[in-house]
Formats: structure tokens, C-alpha cells, sequence
């Protein structure tokens, strides 16, 4: 039996509509005010809310529909009103609303937009409820204060289609949270498609991005829909969106400012309602002044800049992180860790963050046997004693005295940002020699994926 919650002031009318909608086989819930319906919300729990527009002299419809939003709460708000402008139905809509009834209601409109509603509940559970199923649902883990702020602007950002710009280094979970962002706005049932813009190759950018119509070029044997097109309705998610080349990023502009995309090869344009969520590891602002981002699309992108900071200002979540990945690997019999190899793992500086951490600890159960002590971790990363990165050992050792002569000076670099760069060259030069070349056992080695490895790699002007 779906349940309803209905928020009014007005008694008479949640008498005549509660009687309408019990009469149809529903669960019904009311709440006189605002500060009423976020006290039941949580012990109701609707599948749809009729909410009021005006509500003296508490909060309006539009304050508690945003503070329902912030809650986490996904159910379907119609919102009802007698006195409504243009102005506060644009609002409502960008806090996510599903619907705008103008009073007096009538009961045709009143089921016929209710069943529309009961049917998006259902679909975003079943959503929910695959997306679980097949594992792509992941949630923010630990409760340090810089991540508790950033659950926060996730909170606060949500529930409109305001473009936000995540930053942080590679590692650190920029996709969670744009997925946390998709999961708690009102977009939720429709799709979450993302993208690495560092990985598709150059001339194949306009065609992922934008679709493609079958001949429109060679190899063309078919009509694609691009990203945007999959996305419509939902979110896309553009992971390094820095990496784009100019030509790129004056197209994606485009569809930002016009909402339409035209796939190569077509005679005209197709019009989309996807919310974007960027995501870069660098500082795009920075790439601006070196003319290798456009300063407009910066712009059109950081309308809400979410910063998520490195596992190593952040170590108070390691142990929940690392109960996390073991209960995953193991769900019937996660390997514990003692607290002597929690603090082995925290005197570590994690480069790779915690994609990084994931790939320790799945290293670390597959060969202990009972729990996981201080021991298995110095075999699995010695450096956690004093807290170097793996690499530095490898760079000593890997390469010899070629690598030691194209590696660091003995002669103190002009600046920091040649010694840094140094240090970097010397690095990817010990893992290229290691791996023979191969770029993909360098990655892993590095503990890095391929396409970032390629992007520092082109910057240093190395070639495998």
C-alpha cells in the first residue's frame, strides 16, 4: 500500500484530499506545517508528498522542500498552491519538485499526477535496488571532519542541477561523491553515465561525447548516441575534464550553454536535460593562465567547487576505510586488522590515496591467513616506517647508474618545481625500466592508471 504525506495548513484540505486518496487503497500521513512534516517524514516514510506552497507563519513549501532534499529524502514532491508565480515554480523545479498543482484541486489531476509520481518512486527503487545488486553503489566511508563537510555540500548542492567542479588527486573518490550527488538530487531513477576524458583518444572525442550518425565518417558503420544523449534526463560525470584538447572544450561550451548536442553527421540538433559534475586532479584554474583550459568554460564549470582532500589528511578514517574494503573482499569472514598494522598503514603517505589503500589491503587478505598484523604490512610496503612512498626505493635500485644519471643531480635544482619535476622523471624512468617499457605494468608499478601516467609522461616530454 503506497504511502502519502500531506503537508497544509489547511485542515479542510487535507481532509478532502487525505479522504480522496484513502478511498484509492492509499497510506496516508498529514502534517499542518513545515516543521511537522520533517518530524514525520522519518517514521511516514512516503512514497509521494503533496506539500503546500504557503504555509504561515512557519517555513514555506519551498524552505521545507529544500530541507526534505538536504535530509537525503528522494520521494517524489508535488507541490500544490493557489498563489504561485513563474518565479517560485522555476525554484521548485530546480529543488527537484515533480509536479505544480494550482488550487482548487480537482481529483482528476490530483491521481492522475500521484500515479505518475508512485510510478517514479518505483523506478527509482528499482534503480536502486540494481545498482546495488551489480555494485555500483559506494558510499563515502568514514567520518572524519573534512569529509563530514564535504557529505555536507553534497547535502546542499543535490537536490538543484547547480554544475559542480570536484577537485582532488587522483585516488581520492571524485566519482563517489559525483555519484552521491546523482543519488541524492531528483535525477536518481535516470542514468549516471561518466566519462575519463583523459582516455579517449583525441579524434575520437566529438563522437563518445556527442554520438555519431551512421557514414558520417570512416568506420562509421552504425548510429551511436553519444555520452550526453545516454546521460539525458541524469548526470554526466566528466572525470579530468582538463585533459580535453581546446577544440573540445569550445563544443562541450557549447552544449552547456545551448543544452543541445548534434552528432557528427547529422542535420540538426538534438536537445538534452543532462546535469554535468567535472572532475580534475590538477588545478584548472592555473591551466587557465597557461591557455590550455578556456577561461569560459572554467567558469561555466566551478558554479560549485567541492574539494576533496588526500588520504594522508585524513587519516582518522583509515580504520573504517580498511574495515570497509576487508568486509568487502570477505563478507562472511572479513580479516581483521590489529592496531599495531592500522598504524603501520597511517605512517604511510598514500600517493595513490584511497584506490591505493583498496589494493594494499585486497594484497594484504590474500596472503594472511588470520589477522593481518604489523608485519604483513612492512612486507607488503616497507617504507611504512618512515613514510616514503614505494617508489623512492624503486628509483634507487631500479634503475642503475643510467637511470641514476638521467635521475636526480647531486647539484641542488634552480627551484622546487625542478626539483619536483625531476624527482618525477626519475621515478617514471626506474618504473618504465622495470616494466620493459610496457606502459600498463609502469601504471602498476606506480600504482597509477595508464591515462595519468601518459598525461605526466607527455609533460615531461618522456617517451616510452
Amino acid at each position: 500500500m503506497p504511502s502519502i504525506l500531506l503537508v497544509d495548513d489547511e485542515a479542510n484540505i487535507r481532509r478532502m484530499l487525505g479522504a480522496l486518496l484513502r478511498a484509492e487503497g492509499h497510506s496516508v500521513s498529514e502534517a499542518g506545517n513545515g516543521n511537522a512534516a520533517l518530524l514525520t517524514v522519518d517514521e511516514a516514510e512516503p512514497d509521494a508528498i503533496f506539500l503546500d506552497l504557503m504555509m504561515p507563519p512557519g517555513p514555506d513549501g519551498l524552505a521545507t522542500l529544500q530541507a526534505l532534499r538536504e535530509r537525503g529524502v528522494s520521494a517524489p514532491v508535488i507541490m500544490m498552491s493557489g498563489k504561485a508565480q513563474l518565479a517560485d515554480a522555476v525554484r521548485a523545479a530546480r529543488l527537484g519538485a515533480f509536479q505544480f498543482l494550482e488550487k482548487p484541486l480537482t481529483p482528476e489531476a490530483v491521481l492522475v499526477t500521484l500515479q505518475a509520481a508512485l510510478d517514479l518512486s518505483r523506478t527509482r527503487a528499482a534503480n536502486r535496488a540494481l545498482h546495488a545488486a551489480l555494485g555500483h553503489r559506494a558510499d563515502m566511508v568514514g567520518d572524519s571532519p573534512a569529509l563530514r563537510r564535504v557529505r555536507e555540500m553534497v547535502a546542499q548542492v543535490a537536490p538543484g542541477d547547480t554544475r559542480v567542479l570536484i577537485t582532488g588527486e587522483s585516488g581520492t573518490g571524485k566519482e563517489l561523491v559525483a555519484a552521491a550527488i546523482h543519488r541524492a538530487s531528483g535525477r536518481s531513477s535516470a542514468p549516471f553515465v561518466a566519462v575519463n576524458s583523459a582516455a579517449i583518444p583525441r579524434d575520437l572525442v566529438e563522437s563518445e561525447m556527442f554520438g555519431h550518425e551512421r557514414g558520417a565518417f570512416t568506420g562509421a558503420t552504425e548510429r551511436r548516441m553519444g555520452r550526453f544523449e545516454l546521460a539525458d534526463r541524469g548526470t554526466l560525470f566528466l572525470d579530468e575534464v582538463g585533459d580535453l584538447h581546446l577544440e573540445a572544450q569550445a563544443k562541450l561550451l557549447r552544449v552547456l550553454e545551448t543544452g543541445e548536442v548534434q552528432r557528427i553527421g547529422a542535420e540538426r540538433a538534438t536537445r538534452v536535460d543532462v546535469r554535468v559534475i567535472a572532475a580534475t586532479n590538477s588545478r584548472l584554474d592555473e591551466a587557465v593562465a597557461r591557455g590550455q583550459v578556456r577561461e569560459d568554460l572554467f567558469f561555466r564549470l566551478n558554479v560549485f567547487p567541492i574539494h576533496l582532500p588526500p588520504l594522508r589528511d585524513r587519516l582518522e578514517d583509515l580504520p573504517a576505510l580498511v574495515r570497509h574494503f576487508t568486509a568487502q573482499l570477505r563478507p562472511h569472514a572479513p580479516a581483521p586488522f590489529t592496531g599495531e598494522a592500522i598504524a603501520a598503514l597511517a605512517k604511510y603517505r598514500w600517493p595513490g590515496n584511497i584506490r591505493e589503500l583498496a589494493n594494499v589491503v585486497e594484497r594484504l587478505t590474500i596472503i594472511t591467513d588470520g589477522p593481518v598484523t604489523a608485519e604483513a604490512v612492512r612486507e607488503v610496503i616497507p617504507e611504512s616506517r618512515s613514510g616514503r612512498p614505494p617508489m623512492d626505493q624503486t628509483a634507487r635500485k631500479g634503475g642503475g647508474e643510467e637511470s641514476a644519471g638521467r635521475g636526480v643531480s647531486a647539484a641542488p635544482p634552480s627551484s622546487l618545481s625542478d626539483s619536483l619535476e625531476t624527482h618525477e622523471r626519475a621515478l617514471i624512468q626506474a618504473a618504465l625500466a622495470e616494466a620493459g617499457g610496457t606502459i600498463a605494468e609502469a601504471a602498476r608499478i606506480l600504482q597509477t592508471d595508464r591515462a595519468n601516467l601518459y598525461r605526466r609522461m607527455k609533460r615531461l616530454g618522456l617517451d616510452a
